[in-house]
């Protein structure tokens, strides 16, 4: 490893800048454009490609499999986030991409279990793996391709941008959701409208894919190989030294919040209206929609304060917010009227956003540039698998053994409590070069 001093990494035009975060934005589209649309149609898939016996142990086991999906997670972040640490974040995010499209496609391809029985949930579930292995690497190497290019001074608004990304993919979905809600019978839903979200991740996806295989690698990257800044083994290079493994542990409390306020908040929020307050599914993609649209707002302009202000009084000032909002926010959704749950869905998005713009570039700003992939997937993917993908479920099967289903906000604020008191231990990282 170079001890050299590095000089300042030369700045890209803004042309190039644009092409950057649009390319790091584009596999973020496809991969939360599918977690949306698998959150929006769980009912339609439990009754699909599952006994339709019993619907609750459907959806139940429809979670389950999207549970499953985030344990390998991890493994897909050691294997492509140490690729990006050695070939290339460009390389890493063509890869990826090129998993996520194929197996989101393949998904709507899928037999049901009227067709093939017990044969449909497995071919979903290993679908679903691929995913979980391509997603694993997306989000380290997407957010740490934007940031590397992005100036120290509005890195914090330019890497909110990807993010942005994510939550449009969701609105894309929710909207699509709703309108095949609105405007096709139950049963066409059931038959085959389904297949329609799956099949579009294809063309969403060769874009995608023509848009990353015309960049350049990161200057920042290109500077370490060029300095001898790399590593053969990044894996090896993260768990051995104790400074990294310390920022890993931060990096997985860290990233509490976001694992609880996208998947529980967002992914899980129609199923929630709709199964355990008795919303038309309609009403539940609505107030998901609109609770979106907030995010959209909110994130860029909280990466742009971030810039200002730094990441820690953002982090601690979202983490706060939800903690407090939590519980009178889903007391709202709880009293059956369309427009209060719209209130407390667009609330407990104002109190999160902030978070969400911050989070994925605190990660990347955690960890030098050598083992920056592999470490921020680590400690990223172990807390997404842990306290995210496990959500839906845990909330589904808690609600149906208690009958309590304030249960989701008492999981937002031990999540955000969790991502607030670990916020205060981080040094501040805004308008400062990355390590």
């Amino acid at each position: 490893m170079s001890t050299t001093t590095s000089s300042k990494p030369e700045e890209l035009s803004p042309k190039q800048l644009r092409r950057a975060v649009l390319g790091g934005s584009a596999g973020v589209f496809v991969e939360f454009f599918d977690y949306g649309i698998y959150g929006f149609l769980a009912g339609t898939i439990a009754i699909v490609f599952f006994p339709p016996e019993s619907p609750t142990a459907g959806l139940i086991m429809t979670w389950g499999i999207f549970a499953l999906t985030f344990l390998v997670r991890p493994l897909g972040g050691m294997v492509i986030g140490a690729f990006a640490d050695r070939v290339g974040r460009r390389s890493a995010l063509v890869l990826s991409l090129m998993l996520m499209t194929g197996s989101t496609v393949a998904i709507g391809l899928l037999p049901g279990y009227a067709t093939v029985g017990l044969l449909a949930p497995a071919l979903l579930l290993i679908c679903r793996l691929v995913q979980g292995f391509s997603a694993g690497g997306e989000v380290a190497s997407a957010f740490s391709f934007v940031a590397e290019n992005s100036p120290d001074h509005r890195r914090g608004f330019l890497t909110s941008l990807p993010q942005f990304g994510s939550y449009l993919a969701m609105l894309c979905g929710t909207s699509l959701g709703v309108g095949m809600a609105a405007f096709l019978p139950e049963d066409s839903l059931q038959e085959w409208a389904w297949r329609i979200p799956f099949l579009l991740a294809g063309p969403i996806g060769l874009i995608g894919f023509w848009i990353r295989r015309t960049l350049h690698d990161t200057v920042i990257f290109r500077q370490a190989k060029q300095e001898g800044d790399t590593v053969s083994n990044p894996l090896s290079e993260s768990l051995k030294d104790k400074e990294t493994l310390r920022r890993v542990f931060f990096a997985i409390t860290l990233a509490l919040l976001n694992s609880s306020g996208y998947y529980v908040l967002f992914n899980y929020m129609p199923s929630y209206l709709s199964r355990e307050l008795n919303f038309s599914t309609g009403d539940g993609l609505g107030v998901t929609a609109l609770a979106v649209l907030v995010m959209l707002a909110g994130i860029p302009t909280m990466g742009a304060l971030s810039d200002r202000i730094g990441r820690r009084k953002v982090l601690i000032g979202s983490a706060v917010a939800s903690a407090v909002l939590a519980i009178p926010s889903y007391w709202l959704m709880a009293q059956g009227s369309f427009w209060l749950a719209v209130i407390g869905a667009l609330v407990m998005a104002a109190a999160f956003c902030g978070h969400s713009a911050t989070i994925n570039l605190t990660l990347a700003e955690l960890f030098p540039t050598r083992v920056r992939g592999t470490a921020y997937s680590l400690g990223y993917n172990i807390s997404t698998a842990l306290f995210g993908g496990a959500g839906p479920l845990v909330m589904t099967s808690l609600i149906a053994a208690t009958g309590v289903t304030s249960i989701p906000a008492y999981y937002v604020v031990l999540t955000a409590l969790g991502t607030g008191l670990t916020a205060f231990f981080i040094a501040e990282t805004a308008r400062k070069p990355l390590a």
